[in-house]
């Protein structure tokens, strides 16, 4: 599976950084989650006619983190 920006910058972090900043890390992975969805649906004139954005991240960042 692919990984997202985030996802790439919290394993750059310091154990110490990670378990500090949770709230704040769990909050933006949320965030970049909705972008993502986001600009999927927006190009959906492109894309399969039965592929929503939820199913696009869930498919490529494996759902849930």
């Amino acid at each position: 599976m692919k990984q997202t920006a985030v996802e790439w910058l919290v394993e750059q972090l310091p154990m110490r950084i990670k378990n500090s900043m949770m709230d704040e890390i769990e909050q933006a992975k949320e965030m970049e989650k909705e972008q993502i969805i986001e600009a999927h649906n927006s190009g959906k004139n492109i894309l399969p006619p039965n592929e929503n954005g939820e199913q696009y991240y869930n498919e490529t960042y494996g759902g849930e983190k």
